[in-house]
């Protein structure tokens, strides 16, 4: 069989941080054959660990790429970090996915990221299989945390398996289908295991009654769920007609790869129980990547990395098409063209030419120099949307050992930024500062390591800062006649009106192309983002509507960059006339704390100026769910954690940003001339575009 026509799966792992995800990703490889030895986070030897860093923290910060067969497919997995403050790495992966495995810890359940991912996922539409890991645990509890993943993400959840054995004596589990299930089939207890890629699948017989019974229970809700949601399974179901295996299964598969429905799998990844299992199922269930590998280019550049020998690589996934080793490639997003020089699996430290990557691949590009991250390669038109879940809320400023090292360390975190763009690296020339964006304290640890190790620069940061947002407080107009000083004309008037939470900025025209060409209204519509970025108070101003709603140009004095300058002057008068209220980022709080703790986290949560809904008892435990402002408990964790004496868990995510009380202000140092100090902006505008 051709390797194009060979079934092709692009799955990603996900999970919340410390729920056993690349101890999974390292059982796949060691079941599927790809690796000879088991890689471990606790020794640092996992393949998909591969910086410094991560081998010493045990926790992934890049999501890694790993390709290797099963079952006559070839599978591509995507490693993804489960820490928040990489989210924007998870966010790259989500998008060149066809498919998923989300774990959940059987002890934990759900939990803040593992919520905030399924979001994303379902966002995307992307088939998605479960993997409750961690079953041999003291507090593993398979029924709670079905419960929960059915509360919390979705009820199309449903279990393909039941688990044997509780905690240190789960034993594995019993498949609810395969080729001898149907109605009337012949018991569990008798299935025979299939052979694997190293020997033996992990199968385990039914020894009680209660054992019995749980697997027919499970096996009758299964057949309800698949029946409810397929009418001609349902009127032969309904009918006690026997229904074969196959069909069953196909069913599953269907509604499986339309993410209708979501399948759930056990196991124990450290002892390797439940993968085989698992594999079977993403190989049956998951969609192929699909794709004509004779069609127009189509493809998507979602990771860049810098390698010693290589040098800069861009992670490519190709939707349609095919690209091969010096080919010229139509960079689409940036309109320009550039020779691949290489095309490469790079899996750990190890490279591997391969000369072609056709549609449903993923691989290292090598030669386009000055490609970014979301860039589209060829057409557009394959390219599926972006999930945007993470959202830098905090600015930091990077200090430098000596005066030697300025311009270095200007140099290694621009590129950086280019492997990161949400660091949004900003460099004040003028005040030789320079800031960046980040999502966490854990995120500035693994930047001063990489500037260390790949860069030999020592950096500090400064104390992390919350990143506020401006919105209008009423609707008005922005007025500018740039005329002067000769030559130059270009009159604009806008009307700015505050928009809806969330909203982002919202643009149109009213003006038509006889009064302002069409040429000048791009420029406008360009340059009208650039401008708010720096409000009233200096912060990037959102949840609004700007409508173009008069403007005019002059036939001999207009210059096409008179409407650059223009932009930013006549919307900075509007932002005068509407005022702007400040809008703080809130976080969505999920807090378990011993019960005798309970009132304590209530009253902090009001002094935090936060709230929350009533609290359940679990047990001994108290579950306290709210929404606090960032800026008021960004130390809450560390205080938690240490009045409770460790026995806490803290788990926020980041839920929207909302209007601050009056007595909260926050200004912060704008960057160049004031658009407002129009003389003196217009001179340095003007002398700037010259340059």
């Amino acid at each position: 069989m051709g390797q194009s026509r060979m079934k092709r799966l692009n799955v990603g792992i996900f999970a919340h941080v410390d729920a056993g995800k690349t101890t999974t990703t390292e059982h796949i490889l060691f079941e599927s054959g790809r690796t000879r030895e088991l890689g471990s986070v606790d020794e640092g030897t996992a393949l998909t660990d591969s910086m410094d860093i991560e081998r010493q923290r045990g926790i992934s910060v890049r999501s890694a790429l790993t390709s290797f067969h099963w079952n006559g497919a070839q599978i591509n997995l995507v490693d993804t970090p489960g820490h928040v403050d990489f989210l924007s790495e998870v966010e790259r992966s989500l998008r060149v996915m066809d498919c998923a495995v989300l774990i959940v810890s059987a002890v934990e359940g759900v939990q803040a990221q593992t919520e905030m991912i399924w979001n994303g996922l379902r966002r995307l539409r992307i088939p998605t299989l479960l993997f409750v890991n961690k079953m041999d645990r003291v507090g593993a509890d398979a029924k709670a945390v079905l419960e929960q993943i059915r509360k919390h993400l979705s009820p199309d959840i449903i279990p393909l398996q039941v688990p044997l054995g509780r905690e240190q004596e789960f034993r594995g589990t019993v498949l609810l289908l395969d080729e001898n299930s149907a109605n009337g089939g012949e018991s569990p207890a008798n299935h025979q295991p299939e052979p694997g890629v190293n020997g033996l699948k992990q199968t385990v017989e039914i020894r009680t009654d209660e054992e019995e019974r749980s697997f027919e229970q499970a096996y009758d809700r299964l057949c309800d769920f698949l029946a409810e949601r397929d009418e001609a399974l349902f009127e032969a179901y309904l009918d006690n007609e026997p229904v074969p295996a196959d069909r069953w299964m196909s069913t599953m598969s269907e509604l499986t790869r339309k993410a209708l429905i979501f399948p759930v799998m056990y196991g124990a990844a450290s002892r390797g129980t439940g993968i085989a299992a698992l594999l079977d199922a993403i190989v049956q269930y998951l969609p192929d990547a699909g794709g004509n590998p004779q069609g127009a280019l189509s493809g998507i550049v979602f990771k860049i990395e810098r390698d010693k020998t290589m040098g800069r690589m861009a992670y490519v996934r190709v939707y349609e098409g095919s690209m091969r080793n010096r080919d010229i490639v139509y960079n689409h997003t940036q309109g320009i063209q550039e020779k691949v020089t290489q095309i490469r699996k790079v899996e750990g430290g190890r490279t591997e030419d391969l000369g072609l990557l056709e549609a449903g691949d993923i691989a290292a590009v090598c030669g386009l120099t000055q490609v970014r991250i979301g860039d589209v390669l060829g057409g557009p038109e394959a390219i599926p949307p972006e999930a945007h879940l993470a959202v830098p809320l905090l600015t930091v400023r990077v200090h430098w050992a000596n005066e030697e090292q300025y311009p270095q360390v200007v140099q290694a975190l621009q590129g950086l930024s280019d492997e990161d763009p949400l660091l949004d690296v900003q460099w004040l020339q003028d005040e030789r500062e320079l800031h960046a964006k980040v999502m966490g304290p854990i995120q500035l640890e693994i930047l001063s390591s990489i500037l260390e190790t790949r860069y030999g620069l020592a950096v500090t940061f400064g104390q992390p800062s919350v990143i506020y947002k401006e919105t209008p407080l009423q609707e008005g107009e922005g007025f500018i006649a740039y005329t002067m000083p000769k030559p130059c004309w270009a009159i604009l008037r806008f009307k700015i009106e505050p928009g809806p939470r969330g909203s982002g900025l919202v643009y149109e025209s009213q003006v038509k192309s006889e009064e302002l060409l069409a040429q000048y209204q791009n420029e406008v519509q360009r340059r009208v983002p650039e401008a708010l970025m720096q409000g009233l108070y200096g912060w990037e101003v959102t949840d609004l509507k700007v409508t173009l709603v008069y403007g005019q140009h002059h036939v001999w004095h207009t210059h096409p960059l008179d409407f650059a300058v223009a932009t930013p002057m006549g919307i900075m008068d509007g932002l005068t006339n509407t005022g702007t209220a400040l809008l703080e980022p809130m976080l969505r709080v999920r807090i378990i704390v011993p019960e005798e703790n309970g009132g304590r986290v209530m009253n902090d949560l009001a002094q935090m100026r936060g709230t929350f809904e009533p609290p359940v008892l679990q047990g001994e435990r108290m579950l306290i769910e709210g929404r606090v402002p960032l800026a008021t408990s960004m130390n809450y964790p560390v205080e938690l954690s240490s009045y409770t004496k460790g026995r806490s868990t803290f788990a926020s995510f980041f839920d929207g940003y909302e209007p601050c009380p009056p007595e909260v202000k926050a200004v912060r140092q704008r960057r160049g001339v004031n658009p407002l100090d129009q003389a003196k902006y217009i001179l340095s505008v003007r002398k700037a575009l010259q340059g």
